[in-house]
């Protein structure tokens, strides 16, 4: 049999890293298994649907590289795939009827301020709070009859049998039972005519073929009713597998102190999406072995629900940055330029950090959009020059937007200079004579190579009895960047050329001196 997944998101706000991790899911299982990986939109709330996010879904899911077989947006044998859609065709009339024939089913009349107060009279008294028959459960056919001939508003409901124990095998937390007489009878059919998730899943994943569904702990509990309702229309149950939640560092619910509320915000961050699957796919689950790097392949190829564990996952920001930054280093340099060229391109990359609330000790959102532009500017501009630029700097950042202010002194006329590097380094008796002798040494046709800068200023610290290289190179290093970090003093010296080399060690030597 092959293997059929779906991801079935609810588009009422953004798509946040636990539903990605859910869609991923699906995705490695689906390609494992060389089966097919469908989208399905669950709108049948229609009062908390929206469009836009539903776009927003869509393109976040497109950003992050998972594919579909079939969907809203690519159709398929199983068309519409949006349960509003479903429902105005009639796909849910069938199995309401058959529920209510065979009396696993019944309509409910109740009002409003009814269930308000039967939930009170259960709150008071300390029961559980739910419908566990109400009025409605037992009711005469004729009483129904009559209701419904008065024109009252109706749910229908599911009758869950009493004195039962219902089980699953869940692959990731293996044998689960319930007793029915802990179960409310849920709504499966709102007063509208449309269906609630409880019917529409059931029916839409039957019909669609879906042999596995994976979704978050937090519908383990609604798992029994939904087992039932399988057995109720006689249909075989697919695998059900419940992934732990997915907390912070702190053992915490995952929130914004903890990092970006929404897939896309990574995006602008500057993460490669190769880079936050494999962190993602990580929270929970493991390949078997000590690896942590995945390529996608390699994550499809070792990917099972066994490997699931059914305890809470954590979000580590400062793992997904190592990461990141080590995802960028196995990019080949053409790759790499095309992927910062692309998100520097993007206009609501520059838009993303320029309306970003500044972090204390950090550069302001401002001021890195302004960097991120500069950057974006040059590589229009000169793409050569920018692209060794983005090469060079490829071993100091974390995420593509590291490298707008790691780049920045390599493109504006003069840096600007840090006052505590000037007055450690500028300051020094030798180093006017220091700068004198690079830009007397540089030939004045030929572009310097990194090894001519190297020869030219380990043969001064030799020639005046340096006994370390620190006292030339930092002085040279605060010269061309304006600080004391950055990558390796002579491939920047070779990237800058002859002229901006002499023209910071001109100006810098008017600063110390």
């Amino acid at each position: 049999m092959a293997v059929r997944v779906r991801f079935a998101p609810s588009p009422t706000g953004l798509l946040h890293v636990g539903a990605l991790r859910t869609a991923l899911f699906d995705f490695l299982l689906a390609r494992h298994q060389g089966g097919q990986n469908i989208l399905r939109i669950e709108d049948t709330d229609r009062s908390r649907y929206s469009e836009d996010s539903e776009h927003e879904f869509i393109e976040s899911l497109r950003w992050a590289g998972i594919t579909f077989d079939e969907g809203p947006h690519v159709g398929g044998p199983h068309v519409p795939y949006r349960q509003s859609e479903r429902a105005t065709s009639g796909v849910y009339v069938g199995p309401v009827s058959k529920l209510l024939e065979s009396g696993d089913a019944y309509k409910a009349f109740d009002t409003t301020d009814e269930l308000a107060a039967m939930r009170k009279a259960q709150e008071d008294a300390k029961e559980p709070v739910g419908y566990f028959g109400g009025a409605w459960r037992d009711a005469d056919p004729s009483e129904v009859a009559r209701a419904e001939a008065a024109g009252h508003k109706y749910v229908v409901r599911q009758r869950i049998p009493r004195g039962k124990v219902i089980a699953i095998d869940d692959p990731i937390r293996g044998h689960v039972e319930w007793s029915s007489d802990t179960l409310d009878d849920p709504v499966l059919l709102k007063a509208d005519g449309m269906p609630t998730y409880h019917l529409a899943a059931i029916v839409d994943d039957h019909l669609m073929g879906i042999t596995h569904v994976i979704r978050g702990e937090e519908w383990l509990p609604s798992a029994a009713k939904h087992v039932l309702l399988y057995r109720m229309l006689g249909w075989e149950i697919p695998v059900i597998a419940h992934c732990p939640v997915i907390l912070g560092k702190d053992g915490k619910k995952l929130s914004k102190r903890h990092g970006a509320t929404s897939v896309l915000e990574y995006r602008w961050e500057g993460y490669l999406a190769s880079a936050l699957n494999n962190f993602i796919v990580l929270i929970g689950w493991s390949p078997g072995d000590e690896r942590e790097l995945l390529t996608e392949q390699e994550m499809i190829d070792a990917f099972s629900l066994e490997g699931v564990q059914p305890s809470p996952g954590h979000f580590d920001l400062d793992k997904l940055k190592w990461m990141s930054g080590a995802h960028i280093r196995l990019l080949a340099a053409d790759a790499l330029f095309d992927a910062v060229k692309s998100y520097l391109e993007d206009p609501r990359t520059i838009e993303f950090w320029d309306s970003r609330e500044a972090e204390p000790g950090k550069p302001s959102g401002h001021e890195i959009a302004a960097s991120l532009t500069l950057l974006r500017d040059a590589i229009a501009k000169d793409p050569e020059y920018a692209r060794g630029v983005v090469v060079l700097l490829r071993e100091r950042v974390q995420t593509l937007a590291d490298f707008g202010p790691g780049a920045r002194f390599f493109f504006v006329d003069m840096p600007e200079m840090d006052p505590k590097a000037v007055e450690k380094w500028l300051t020094q008796p030798h180093v006017p004579q220091l700068f004198d002798s690079i830009v007397q040494g540089l030939d004045p046709i030929a572009q310097p190579t990194k090894e001519d800068c190297e020869a030219l200023i380990r043969g001064y610290a030799e020639k005046h009895g340096l006994e370390k290289l620190g006292p030339a190179v930092h002085p040279v290093r605060v010269a061309l960047t304006g600080t004391t970090a950055g990558p390796g003093l002579f491939e920047l010296m070779e990237l800058l050329g002859r002229s901006r080399i002499v023209a910071r060690l001109r100006r810098a030597k008017e600063i110390a001196g």
